[in-house]
């Protein structure tokens, strides 16, 4: 069986309806099975996996489909997860963005809606176009509220996430101890998830990218702010405060640059979006680049896509600047490396639009910084997941949430779970 953490004790250990909700994961993560493969699995009765699959089918956690597997033993029914007996909302919020996408119950992407909107415009504009966004998707598949399982967000900012409440957001004025939590749940009647971007795009490369079957490994996203994602024995690690990760505040040696934070010389101040723009910006001003000169004149400013575009146009001012860039992000990367060895690194967000230059100078620090222990296994690569991640991640995490160990005992014990639909 590919269930790695039931093959290692052959012991099931449950019983009554948290029987049912291991039954549960063990079809989810393994699926499509027959009885008789649970029955092998877990070491209970035939009765009693009967007794927990229908119950798990009545509550529409799990469906039967015929089988077609050949060989002797292989009759009858197989048992694999509903994924379409319900759907998940996933939301990215980003500085300048809005997406939102329609997810069945694997956080696959059915449809999204996408339009520019800037979080600093407040909380009750942003939650007014994040609700109006939800309820077009929900009218074109004549979907109501009551088929919506379970809502994920990011957020660019620090969250609570027993809460989700934003915490001092630097990039989000107005939404200190918002009620974006309740404010979802109120509206729709489910439960809802709120996390930091970062966080949610960890989840996503996690849920079906990269770092898929990799329990120890780091995401980075470089766009307005700078943060990681960081994933440890296989589960989401957001520290004692949920702070885990603010990368984006680490200084640079030698670096005095001033950063919003009050301090100097942070990773975010000199190599995210805003810092390649104003960078590029400079260039111009100072002769060293007819193309970025133009670009300026033409549009009043630069940014870190303006510059990755010149770049593959041969522009050897916007070449030095990711080169150099890179280089920086990837001597804080080293010490993360150093510190906490993971298996894969996963670059993401919109700066990693400039190219594979970009990559390249992080990597060349990376594996000169790092020990040769650390790096031996190491791959470091751009998300595949794209501009989806955030959406993936946050249906992801919602989805970890609602069919967590404890929600599916309840659900089994209860048989009236809002998932018959």
């Amino acid at each position: 069986m590919k269930n790695e953490s039931f093959e290692k004790n052959p012991v099931f250990g449950w019983f009554g309806p948290a029987a049912g909700a291991a039954i549960f994961k063990i079809i989810k993560s393994s699926g499509p099975l027959s009885r008789a493969e649970i029955v092998r699995e877990t070491g209970l009765s035939k009765s009693t996996v009967s007794m927990h699959v229908d119950k798990l089918i009545k509550i529409g956690l799990v469906k039967e489909e015929h089988n077609d597997r050949s060989g002797a033993g292989r009759k009858g029914l197989l048992l694999s997860f509903a994924i379409d007996s319900g759907y998940i909302i996933g939301i990215d919020l980003g500085a300048s963005s809005l997406n939102v996408a329609l997810c069945n119950l694997n956080a696959g992407i059915i449809d999204f809606c996408t339009e520019e909107l800037f979080v600093y415009q407040g909380p009750e504009k942003v939650m007014e176009r994040i609700c109006y966004l939800t309820d077009q998707l929900l009218a074109k598949y004549k979907l109501e509220r009551v088929n919506i399982l379970g809502i994920g967000m990011g957020v660019p900012g620090p969250v609570e996430f027993e809460t989700g409440i934003p915490v001092s957001p630097p990039i989000m004025p107005g939404w200190h101890h918002f009620p974006v939590k309740k404010t979802l749940m109120d509206y729709y009647g489910c439960p809802v998830y709120v996390d930091n971007d970062v966080n949610v795009m960890a989840y996503g490369e996690r849920y079906s990218g990269w770092g898929k079957n990799i329990d120890n490994f780091i995401f980075i996203k470089v766009g307005t702010g700078i943060g990681a994602g960081i994933f440890c024995d296989g589960k989401l690690y957001r520290g004692s405060q949920g702070c885990a990760g603010d990368i984006g505040h680490i200084g640079v040696d030698g670096n005095t640059t001033p950063c919003y934070c009050g301090n100097k010389g942070c990773l975010e101040i000199i190599a995210a979006g805003p810092a390649i723009g104003n960078l590029a910006k400079e260039a111009a001003e100072a002769g060293k680049s007819f193309l970025l000169a133009e670009k300026l004149k033409e549009q009043g400013f630069i940014t870190a896509k303006d510059v990755g575009m010149l770049a593959e146009h041969g522009d050897l001012a916007c070449v030095d600047l990711i080169q150099k860039t890179g280089q920086t992000i990837g001597q804080v990367l080293a010490k993360l490396i150093n510190f906490f060895n993971p298996s894969l690194v996963v670059i993401g967000g919109g700066v990693t639009g400039l190219g594979g230059r970009f990559l390249a100078a992080i990597k060349e620090v990376v594996y000169r910084r790092s020990l040769p222990l650390a790096t031996r296994e190491l791959s470091i690569q751009n998300s595949s997941l794209g501009e989806s991640t955030g959406m993936i991640g946050a249906a992801a995490m919602a989805l970890n949430e609602v069919f967590s160990h404890n929600n599916v005992t309840e659900m089994v014990s209860l048989e009236n779970s809002r998932l018959i639909l």
